[in-house]
Order: C-alpha cells, then structure tokens, then sequence
C-alpha cells in the first residue's frame, strides 16, 4: 500500500506539473504574454521540482519519512487550490513553484522507501511500477487538453487534480506508516556474566580467552526486535527525531555526487529524456497539430499523450528483464552479484530511442502524416522506461550507502538538464527547423549517452574499485550514516 500510494503520488504530481504544456497558447492570450513566457509556467516549475529535494529529502532523514510525506501533500494540495483561482500570470506562476517545490519529493521518496521494505532482487521489479507511473504523469496534457471542453476553462484541470490530491492526503494519512528503522546491532556476543546477567562483550575482551572457553561461554548473539505497533500508533503524524543526520551536511554531501561516473550518467539520463518527452515533445506538437496542414481542435492537442501510453504500455510487460538478467549472471559467477549485471536489458534502447527522434524529427519539419509524431513519441518512450528505471537500480546498487544524498544529486541534476532542452526549444526549432534540432543535435545527444551502457557493462567495476580509494570515498566512508544492508 505504501508503494501504491507513493506511485500515485507521482503520477499526480508529474501530471499536474506537464498537464497545463497544451494551454500555452490559451495562457498566452488570456495574459496577453508570448507563447514563449508562457511556457515558463511549466519550465520554472520543472527546476523546483527537481531542487526541491535539497530540502525535502534531509527534510525526511532527519524529521522522518511519514511526517515530510504528509506535509508534502498538504502544501501540493494548497499549490493546486491556488492554481485554480489565479487571475494573473504572477499569481499562477507563484502558485505552481509552490506545489511543484511541495510535490518534488516524490522524485526521491519512492526510491527510499522501496529500499525500505523490498529486499534485494525485488528492488528492480518495485522501481520499474513506481516508474511506469511517474513516466505516465506526463499523460497530464492528454486529460488538460479535453478538460478545456469542460466549461471552466483550463481552471478545471486544477480542481480536478485538487480533488485527487486530497484523496490522497486522506490514504497518506492512513497507510503510509514510518519505515525509517534504525538497526541497534551489538558490539559482540551475549555472554552471561557472573550475576546471571547478559552482558555484551567487544573483541578485545576475549582475545584473551582460549577457543574453548570462547566456543564454552558464547551463547548467542541478542536481536534486538521492536514491539510491533498497532494501527493507531501508526497514525501518528510526527517520527521521533534522528540526531544522527546532518541537516545541513546530506546537503553539502550531495553536490559531490556530480562526481561519480555512475550517478551523473543517470542525471544525464534522466535530465535529457524528461527534456524530450515532458517539455520538447508536449511543447511542439499542441503547436503543429493545431496548425495547417492538420488542424486539429485545440482540445486534441494533448493526444499525443497516446504516444507516451503506448511506448510506457509496451515497455511495462519487459520490467521483469533486468532482475531476471542480474539474477542469471550472479548464479553463473557463483553467486557473486555484479551491479552491471543489470545493464543488458538497456542494449535495444539504446538505438531505438534515437531511431524515435528521428522520425519525430522529419515528421514535424515536412508535415507528413501525424501518425508520425506518435510512433516517434513511442519509441522514444518505450527506451526512456528502460533507462530511467534500470539506470537507477545500477547507481543504487553500486552505492548503497548515503543513497539519499544521491538521489538529491539525481533530482536536482536532472531537473536542471531538462530545463535546458525545453526553455527556448520553440526558438531552437522556428530558427533552425525540427530536423536540425530534434533529429540531429537532441538525437546525437541522446545516442552519446546511452551508448554509455557498454562503457559501464565493460569498465563499470573498475571505476567503482579506483574510486574507493578516492578522497571522495574515503569523505563519504567517515560521514555514513546509512546502509541499505539487505
């Protein structure tokens, strides 16, 4: 249920920050603004939801998870009221970085938790539902765009998305319990004292004892398992608070992951397919599609949201793939698992994302039929499925200690890069034309990075063995203050 909850969470808030991409044109004239400020209501929103895990995510490993996630929805659901009633473009744009900023933690959270409470060879497998709901959150243009039938305008959209945020609230409140459990692991072994007491004993204490007396007097070893909690108790909205974590230094920490082989390829990866599918993509085709030779009614312009359903629908059967192929190689090394071992599932993706922009590409430059503009979409989502979700797991898996410093690195990283593919792509494409833009220089883009994969299959242990012994490694090693163990 938490799971459920937190992917719906993500779904909710991706769509409610790219859904209003296919009101451009209506802000446009409604504020009496150019088509290129007006897209700012989704591009500014876009970095907050990336920067806004600055805050949230030491904001959890400090206060908790259940408190930061409650909190997050109330603020996201008071962003949305506000949308809803603005009259002015400052008043929605202040309204949309409030709930994008709330909202942006789920970019992390669902990764943590899953963490949490998978094991694993299941993580794989739980990341892949969590993601296919965070890629369909850019379906939000296909449902704004026929809300505009609906009598009240693009307002609509917001009340909608109001009501399904405090639905959510409500589940939050109820199932998403803490999962936040600090491990107390004893020094030693239990040994009884003369008293009859149990007592625990460091090494040093027994180096002096003979095998006999050790194997003799050890008795066991104490777990130390908490009293399980009953419903009510789970209900409580704050978490005790962790004096172990650093508010201010999981900031700090974070911005050294830029530095990381691993973790800034899935930045990259990231930042560059939600530059394409959530703003390049819902930015140009609402534009074409309304415009000669299609002419198309504006409340169709968000159908090319069926692009994105069908590539993320395709891909969604094939999440098991990665798990399988890691498990497969670990029994055939003896057991031994290998972070890379994951990497051979991204290997078609890698050239059929490309293909995509391709064909997207010449479609938009000589107008040809618009069925290319939703088969492009759909290869190029189809790989960005594979990319997001397993690139990810690999990071994860090859740094399993501070993972929350890294995801902050992953959001704001992200966010950042995406911003720069979409802020002035309608200049880009009316300057230079579709084809030199997305079928070329965002195309090559694409392809140099995800050709990436045979030089991490190939190099990617290695690279993790020189940088353990790194200064990096050895800041990250004195300042651990979690390990994802299991």
């Amino acid at each position: 249920m938490i799971l459920i909850i937190c992917s719906l969470y993500s779904f909710l808030s991706n769509s409610s920050l790219l859904g209003p991409s296919v009101y451009i044109g209506v802000f446009a004239e409604t504020f009496q603004i150019s088509p290129v400020v007006a897209s700012g209501l989704i591009s500014y929103p876009n970095i907050c939801y990336g920067v806004g895990t600055l805050i949230t995510v030491p904001a959890y490993l400090k206060f908790g998870r259940r408190p930061v996630m409650l909190l997050s929805l109330l603020v996201y659901l008071i962003g949305l009221i506000g949308c809803g009633v603005s009259n002015s473009y400052g008043s929605l744009m202040a309204c949309r970085l409030i709930h994008a900023l709330a909202s942006g933690v789920c970019e992390a959270l669902p990764v943590q938790l899953v963490n949490d409470i998978f094991f694993l060879h299941e993580r794989g497998n739980k990341l892949g539902y969590y993601t296919v709901c965070l890629c369909w959150g850019s379906t939000g243009p296909l449902y704004a765009g026929y809300m505009l039938a609906g009598g009240y305008s693009w307002r609509l959209f917001f009340y909608v998305e109001t009501a399904f945020a405090g639905l959510l609230l409500i589940l939050g409140f109820l199932f998403v319990e803490e999962t936040t459990y600090k491990r107390r692991s004893p020094n030693g072994p239990a040994i009884p004292n003369p008293n009859g007491e149990k007592r625990v004993f460091g090494q040093d204490e027994l180096d002096g004892k003979s095998s006999e007396e050790k194997i003799e007097h050890v008795v066991e070893v104490e777990t130390m398992v908490p009293p399980r909690r009953s419903f009510v108790e789970t209900l409580k909205p704050w978490s005790g608070i962790n004096a172990d974590e650093s508010f201010l230094m999981t900031m700090v920490r974070s911005f050294s992951y830029f530095l990381v082989p691993a973790v800034l390829w899935v930045v990259t990866t990231y930042g560059i397919y939600i530059g394409l599918g959530a703003l390049v993509f819902n930015y140009t085709f609402p534009i074409k599609i309304v415009a000669p030779p299609y002419n198309w009614k504006q409340e169709n312009a968000g159908l090319i949201a069926l692009g994105n359903l069908i590539g993320y629908g395709l891909a969604v059967p094939l999440v098991w793939t990665s798990d399988r192929l890691a498990a497969y190689l670990t029994k055939r090394n003896g057991g031994i698992r290998e972070a890379e071992m994951r990497l051979g599932v991204l290997i078609p993706a890698a050239f059929i994302a490309p293909a995509g922009l391709i064909v997207y590409g010449y479609t938009a430059q000589d107008n040809l039929q618009w069925i290319g503009y939703f088969a492009g979409v759909a290869m190029t989502d189809w790989a960005s499925y594979f990319y997001f979700t397993f690139t990810e797991a690999y990071a994860v898996d090859s740094y399993n200690a501070n993972t929350s410093e890294m995801l902050i690195a992953m959001c704001i990283g992200k966010q950042m890069i995406s911003f720069a593919f979409g802020i002035y792509v309608l200049d880009w494409v009316v300057q230079s034309g579709y084809v030199t833009i997305v079928a070329g220089i965002f195309c090559g883009v694409l392809f140099a990075n995800n050709v990436f994969v045979f030089v991490f299959m190939a190099y990617g242990k290695r690279i993790r063995t020189f940088y353990a012994g790194t200064w990096l490694a050895r800041w990250h090693k004195r300042t651990i203050r979690q390990v994802m163990t299991h």
